[in-house]
């Protein structure tokens, strides 16, 4: 049955009493079903049996219903939402967000964060939640239908997810690493070794010792008496605490990673990292060998242990001695630093790459929901919680490193490190002047691992569900897959837990998720608001969560189409202004490192391009003369595929209420102020 007036084929119209009459004469012997308003117990395939006596014909439904055993649902509403807030909380809540807050204002950072979450975050956010589960397809089909021309941008979003994968697994190896070595009556790192202490090392634990021997200096490793320190001027010479580095950093980078004087020196595999590496892949492995099932159960523990962990390091935190002074520097709004783009452009990359739009995640997990789940609420849930998260991983770190600064007698703002150096360095460090050391090691690096898996998880089954939508018949062969992709995972991973790994991680962080993500969200919301359009896509989201408000409408349409997009383009043009050539450990990497870089980055763009391109080539000759040169082609494959629709079996209906004796004709399922049973 065709839609009146301009509407698209996907919204005709369900007519109450004979249907060729209703056709004929219009509202006067027919009344527009309303099916708008769905209520949170309807079924994953909606018929109009709520409406008509007898089960319609199927020429009255329209959907490519997705068969639960050919590629499975989420068991639960609960299963998907802990799995989104697992991907979403990741193990940057807890070292970059303290980091980048500290550095841009302190307190005054919080306002361009969460401005840039309502900007950029949550817009982004709702779009792929609710593009994924209409479909219920993952990034490397769903392009195809909607926008043939751009179905290469799905496959960018997974090579995207897979190189990230790749490091942040090592990560979360090194994570394991620690926590074995927590089990120990003292911790490794608590003295400066034979085996890897350098000139620098200064061990608190040894210091005392010491000291306690007739008054001692301690100095280079070295316990010197009272005479000899007085004759060769030691005593002044270990007051200075400018040179001091735990014996923690001594550990990370020399009896851990081994690490080298460069990127050009690869060196030996570490293979206490490449067994955690293992480890890890195993575990994932094992969690994702079932499908979203198995993976729902797991992230229930994945997604909350963490809050269990910095609850408790909270508590002990915020007791220690110094804490309220790391507080303070936390929370102190610096406002002078909200002048400067640096500080915008800090809370955008932050905010992307916590909720992580555009790197595919995202529309996979939401493609296993049911058709009417409320992403709009999951949305809200995990993007507050997502905030919420950060702030309080602030009010766990920062008393720590308040901490430390009073031991070390030092200003807080030259004791906190970013990235790795906080979560393997400092804190690591602070756990040894902590009774029961080994404790608080052992939960710290418990909850980073759960932190970790739960992202890595989302990572991967972007991956997975990938290859089963682009070759359906392995869907019935997932374990398979799932070993070959974690296999590949591995392999793939083995060169960061080299000598010189270290290296190649930072070059990957620095470059396999930087602009590249920029571009392909910019393309996502030109897409969704341009192309197909924002009205037509609205209009899909309310076949799932229901009819909205114009003011609900107008803001996401405003989004979509021009203050999202902006915002990524003010972010995307930043980031090539402000290049500099990368440096770790103030060795700046030469010029082949860059350019691998620079490839990195382009994988996805070359990816999108070369796919529009054979999509161009390999697209059929239309019967009409207009659409046979280069123009007409690319005006086709702009076009929605004839295979674009809902993944469940709906009624038809038109978005126009029509009136039928004062009365709207509602479906008796969905839920409505006035109802008339036809």
């Amino acid at each position: 049955m065709a839609a009146t007036g301009n509407k698209s084929s996907l919204y005709p119209t369900v007519y109450k009493g004979d249907r060729g009459n209703a056709q004929r004469n219009g509202s006067e012997n027919g009344a527009q079903v309303d099916l708008l308003n769905p209520v949170d117990s309807l079924a994953q395939d909606v018929s109009s049996t709520a409406v008509l006596m007898a089960r319609p014909d199927e020429d009255d439904l329209v959907g490519e219903p997705q068969e639960p055993d050919d590629r499975g649902n989420w068991s639960g509403r609960f299963d998907f939402l802990m799995s989104l807030l697992g991907y979403s909380v990741g193990l940057g809540n807890v070292w970059r967000f303290p980091y980048l807050c500290y550095a841009n204002g302190g307190g005054a950072f919080l306002f361009p964060f969460v401005l840039m979450l309502i900007l950029v975050g949550f817009p982004l956010m709702f779009l792929e939640l609710s593009f994924g589960q209409f479909a219920a397809l993952g990034p490397a089909a769903i392009f195809d239908r909607i926008c043939p021309l751009f179905y290469g941008l799905g496959y960018g979003m997974i090579a995207v997810s897979s190189m990230v994968s790749l490091y942040y697994t090592v990560i979360i190896g090194w994570a394991f690493l620690y926590m074995f070595r927590s089990f120990a009556s003292e911790l490794p790192w608590e003295r400066c070794h034979p085996d890897w202490l350098s000139e620098s090392c200064y061990s608190y634990l040894q210091a005392d010792e010491c000291k306690a021997i007739n008054n001692s200096v301690y100095y280079q490793n070295i316990c010197y008496n009272s005479s000899q320190a007085f004759d060769l001027n030691i005593t002044e010479l270990a007051k200075n605490k400018t040179q001091r580095s735990p014996p923690a950093q001594a550990f990370f980078e020399k009896d851990m990673l081994g690490m080298s004087g460069g990127i050009d020196e690869i060196g030996g595999v570490q293979w206490q990292v490449a067994l955690c590496l293992l480890l890890a892949w195993s575990l994932t492995f094992l969690a994702l060998s079932k499908g979203v099932q198995s993976v729902g159960k797991v992230v229930y523990f994945t997604a909350l242990f963490p809050y269990v962990v910095l609850s408790i390091l909270f508590v002990r935190g915020i007791t220690l001695p110094g804490a309220k002074a790391g507080i303070i520097y936390y929370l102190t709004p610096d406002f002078e630093k909200l002048v400067m783009a640096k500080t915008w452009v800090a809370a955008a990359v932050q905010i992307f790459f916590a909720l992580s739009p555009a790197w595919g995640g995202l529309i996979t997990l939401s493609s296993y929901n049911k058709f009417h789940n409320d992403c709009f609420k999951d949305s809200l849930i995990v993007g507050v919680g997502n905030i919420l998260t950060s702030i309080f991983a602030g009010f766990v770190i920062f008393p720590i490193i308040g901490y430390l600064a009073h031991e070390l007698d030092m200003p807080v703002d030259k004791v906190v490190d970013q990235g790795p150096g906080l979560a393997f360095i400092v804190f690591p460090d602070v756990v040894t002047r902590l009774p029961i050391s080994p404790l608080w090691s052992f939960l710290f690096f418990f909850m980073l691992i759960t932190l970790g898996m739960g992202s890595e998880f989302a990572l991967l089954e972007t991956v997975m569900t990938a290859v089963q939508d682009t070759f359906p018949h392995l869907r019935q062969k997932k374990t398979y897959v799932v070993l070959c992709v974690c296999l590949l995972g591995f392999l793939g991973g083995l060169p960061i837990c080299t000598e010189g790994g270290m290296y190649i991680l930072q070059l990957m962080d620095t470059y396999a998720a930087s602009w590249s993500v920029f571009a392909m969200a910019i393309t996502e919301c030109t897409i969704v608001g341009w192309i197909y359009g924002a009205d037509n896509f609205i209009r899909d989201i309310e076949m799932m969560i229901g009819r909205k408000g114009t003011h609900w409408k107008r803001f996401f349409t405003v989004f979509w189409k021009f203050i999202t997009p902006a915002v990524l383009m003010f972010l995307l043009f930043f980031n090539w202004i402000q290049y500099n050539r990368m440096a770790y450990a103030g060795k700046l990497y030469p010029v082949w490192a860059e350019i691998i870089g620079w490839v990195m980055a382009m994988i996805p763009i070359v990816l999108i391009l070369s796919l529009s391109i054979y999509k161009l080539v390999r697209v059929p000759d239309s019967k009409s003369p207009r659409d046979r040169n280069f123009i007409g082609r690319v005006r086709r494959l702009l076009r929605h595929s004839d295979k674009w629709g809902p993944a469940s079996k709906v009624p038809k209906f038109d978005l126009e209420e029509v009136q039928a004796d004062g009365k709207t004709v509602t479906n008796p399922g969905f839920a409505a102020s006035t109802t008339t049973r036809i």
